[in-house]
């Protein structure tokens, strides 16, 4: 006897559905041993002075370092307040490590460790070192720029594939549950490079990242046992992050190595051209203005060759 709710053709899809998501369900309580190097992020790999081990091979990288720099973070801005909503610290020690594998620039350091640095000169100061620990004066290093981060936004979630195959019967409304939970996550990072002995702005670039959450099986099983599917390939919002700034960092790279000065005419703070009406600064306008006529001596001697 048949009954009316028999389904011939799509029974066997539905059972091999359910049998995948318990086996994926069975490999989510499974635990394995820590494996090195197990959870990449693009900034892969080490730096040792000028070279690079397992660098990804999409930096940008110099033949010749441009001068030396220093990364500083505005630790009052929002962004940075928000990161440890998502359990993350400083950006600084990736985008160091960017830095120094691309050879772009050499990294000095001016953060939390530029205290212990302090701290060896004043042992130095107080006679405690041994003879010959040679840290006297003169021996650091300046940084010609600064490296500002900022994060412009991220976030998790911020577009979704809805079920729209869900007009094809049974196997539509499987696909369009799984489709449902394809995520994507997104973030948009900016760096600045300033000069630090004028500090004139030299480049600015912005870069951005984006990748996808696949929530297998939470549109159908909502969130029993079988709605753990998003726990195998959810990216840690830092994986996001890292790829924005090394695509941020990529474009400074190339903006400038075709670097070109600004120049104003009068030059750099001397009032510039827009200058205002009984302003104290003088502008440029007489460094905009035509050369002198001839000089009356030059003039005469034209006149008698007429």
């Amino acid at each position: 006897m048949k009954t009316p709710f028999s389904f011939p053709n799509t029974s066997k899809i539905a059972g091999q559905v359910l049998a995948l998501g318990a086996l994926l369900t069975l490999a989510g309580c499974a635990g394995t041993a820590p494996q090195l190097g197990g959870a990449p992020t693009v900034a892969t790999g080490s730096a040792g002075g000028a070279t690079a081990n397992n660098a990804n091979t999409a930096l940008e990288k110099c033949d010749r370092s441009l001068g030396t720099l220093s990364v500083v973070e505005d630790q009052a801005s929002s962004w940075y307040m928000q990161l440890s909503q998502y359990k993350l610290g400083s950006t600084v020690p990736v985008l160091r490590k960017l830095i120094q594998q691309s050879n772009c620039f050499v990294v000095v350091e001016r953060g939390a460790a530029m205290n212990n640095v302090m701290a060896e000169r004043d042992l130095a100061a107080s006679g405690e070192m041994r003879a010959g620990s040679n840290f006297g004066k003169g021996q650091m290093v300046a940084a010609d720029y600064t490296m500002s981060p900022t994060i412009n936004f991220s976030q998790k979630g911020t577009q979704g594939i809805g079920g729209a195959l869900g007009g094809f019967g049974l196997i539509g409304s499987v696909a369009g549950m799984v489709a449902g939970g394809i995520k994507a996550n997104e973030a948009s990072t900016t760096l600045l490079m300033v000069d630090n002995r004028s500090g004139v702005q030299l480049a600015a670039a912005e870069g951005s990242a984006k990748n996808f959450d696949f929530n297998m099986f939470g549109g159908m099983f909502g969130g029993g046992a079988f709605g753990t599917g998003g726990a195998y390939s959810n990216t840690p919002e830092g994986k996001i992050l890292i790829a924005a700034f090394m695509d941020s960092y990529n474009q400074l790279v190339q903006a400038v190595r075709n670097y070109k000065a600004q120049e104003v005419a009068g030059g750099l703070g001397t009032g510039g051209a827009l200058g205002v009406q009984g302003g104290i600064t003088p502008p440029a306008a007489p460094a905009l203005a035509t050369a002198p006529a001839p000089a009356p001596a030059q003039a005469k001697k034209s006149t008698k060759k007429k």
